[in-house]
């Protein structure tokens, strides 16, 4: 450990004492390790769900055909819109104030917070699913035109509504950083629930309504565990009372207020593409699109995972004016957030006819798709947290204007591309818009927080990538010869990751990856010593 500390010194700020780079090491030491134990938990909730969800989509792709696909992703846009308005960016500043009112101690100014936006949630929600109700039946008929959609607007009310309230209090558990339940409730049961449903109506012959009906159960036992959870968490002084509600913080509207047009902007910028697709070409061709999206949407998981719990450890740093534990913490996560995805980001480019083919003949044409929007996602995860860094700092102002620019952009894009290139011209578009919006995101936390993911220990992950790719290029022509390819995709995956991690733990090592390896297994050896005991 000695070694270790001398490592970090050296590479520590000049001027830094022996004191200060100690008390940086413990400081990323328990923000790291509590971002670490956390995110493992997300990402193997995730990763169940990805790999149980995926098993499902190729069930559901196969019975409901490309069209039906299609008319469900042109309902769950509108669906997104109603909730895009009831939430009104509250489930950001749950994010955010929760976690900061926590650890200040303001406890009643945590219940007024609460109190307030679960009430101006239910009350817009109401006015917002009345709307769709009366009006989704002309946007079925004459902006998608798709007159199969009216038939299913009361389905798509309701998880409109339900979305909404988990939406929110995902976040309230994020901001008391208690991601571990959360991804128990919404990955472990609501996934298994909602594919034993799923394949249980669909096998019944309920077709499209029977797959509604599996979601809208989903999401009320969903919702209604994550409520449970919330309120055990929340202090007795925050919970709901009679008693007046404090005055609202200034600072909290400006951020609600900029948390929502950003959230405009982000519709604006995820949906653009199958609105115009639905409105340019027709509903099969959408559905085409939205599988191959959402495969390559898979890739992001570990960031995901990371983002989870690092959006409030990033709030409670910048309160405490700890930059440099920021900075530390920015530049490990970003690392191995990108090392770990380049092999599945290989496989899936390498392998991405072969997979688009597995959800029936239909489906072949996305593969270009999924080629496009998994380079986006690369460098998606090559920048890190960056959104959630300028979020969560206050610098909320900066992301909204890359978020407007990138609106902007994603649309005219999509118009110009779409009637000529189709739904590769709407990837293309999508591609744009992530690359450039990370970019830019990269840039302003450079110049508002001075920090900065990359240093030279990136280097290392050159060569176990590299090789990584190989080995699955290598086992590319396997999967056109064999009955079930899927196998192939399977081995590739594996075989990268294995090459990966052996080559990383040999070149890719810096002091501080040194100093969590050894505590993660100091951590696993004395649990494992708790659990020989009680066994």
């Amino acid at each position: 450990m000695k070694a270790i500390s001398s490592d970090i010194t050296d590479q520590a700020a000049p001027g830094a004492t022996d004191a200060s780079v100690q008390t940086l090491n413990l400081e990323f030491t328990r923000n790291m390790g509590q971002i670490s134990r956390q995110s493992v938990v997300f990402f193997a909730g995730t990763l169940f769900t990805m790999g149980a969800g995926y098993l499902a989509k190729i069930y559901v792709a196969r019975v409901l055909g490309a069209e039906q696909l299609g008319v469900y992703a042109l309902g769950m846009t509108l669906a997104s819109l109603v909730q895009l308005f009831g939430v009104v960016g509250l489930q950001s500043t749950a994010a955010r104030y929760v976690s900061v009112y926590s650890a200040t101690g303001k406890y009643d100014d945590l219940r007024g917070l609460l109190t307030r936006s679960v009430g101006i949630i239910v009350i817009l929600n109401l006015l917002f699913c009345g709307g769709l109700q009366l009006g989704g039946r002309w946007i079925s008929q004459h902006l998608y035109h798709a007159p199969l959609l009216a038939r299913y607007i009361p389905f798509f009310v309701v998880l409109a509504f339900l979305g909404s309230l988990s939406v929110f209090y995902c976040q309230v558990l994020g901001g008391f950083k208690d991601v571990s339940r959360r991804t128990i409730i919404t990955n472990f049961v609501g996934s298994a629930l909602v594919i034993v449903l799923t394949v249980g109506l669909l096998a019944a012959g309920t077709g499209m309504p029977g797959y509604l009906i599996a979601q809208i159960i989903n999401s009320v036992v969903v919702v209604a565990l994550l409520v449970r959870l919330a309120v055990k968490l929340t202090p007795k002084e925050s919970r709901f009372s009679w008693r007046p509600l404090p005055r609202i913080d200034p600072e909290i509207k400006a951020f609600t207020v900029a948390a929502f047009g950003m959230s405009i902007l982000d519709f604006l910028v995820s949906q653009a593409d199958k609105i115009l697709l639905g409105f340019f070409l027709n509903a099969a061709l959408v559905g085409v699109y939205v599988v191959a999206s959402t495969l390559s949407a898979l890739v992001p998981i570990i960031l995901q995972s990371v983002n989870q719990i690092f959006s409030p450890v990033i709030a409670h740093l910048h309160a405490k004016g700890r930059r440099d534990v920021l900075e530390q913490l920015f530049q490990t996560l970003t690392k191995w957030v990108l090392g770990l995805t380049l092999p599945l980001a290989s496989v899936v480019i390498i392998f991405a006819l072969p997979l688009m083919r597995i959800f029936g003949p239909g489906f072949e044409s996305g593969w270009k798709v999924l080629v496009i929007g998994t380079v986006g996602q690369v460098v998606n995860c090559g920048v890190g947290s960056v959104g959630y860094i300028l979020l969560m700092s206050g610098n909320q102002r900066r992301l909204i204007r890359v978020q407007f620019a990138m609106a902007a952009i994603s649309i005219l894009v999509n118009v110009a591309l779409i009637p000529w290139l189709g739904i590769v011209g709407a990837a293309l578009a999508a591609g744009t818009v992530t690359v450039a919006g990370n970019l830019w995101n990269l840039y302003h936390v450079h110049q508002a927080l001075q920090i900065f993911p990359y240093n030279r220990s990136y280097y290392g992950l050159i060569a176990p990538a590299a090789l990584a790719a190989l080995a699955a290029l290598g086992l590319r022509w396997l999967a056109n010869s064999v009955a079930y390819p899927w196998l192939v995709i399977m081995a590739a995956l594996i075989v990268s990751y294995l090459i990966f991690a052996t080559l990383a733990i040999a070149w890719a090592l810096d002091p501080y990856d040194r100093m969590i390896a050894r505590s993660a297994w100091l951590y696993f050896r004395t649990s494992l010593d708790k659990w020989s005991v009680k066994a």
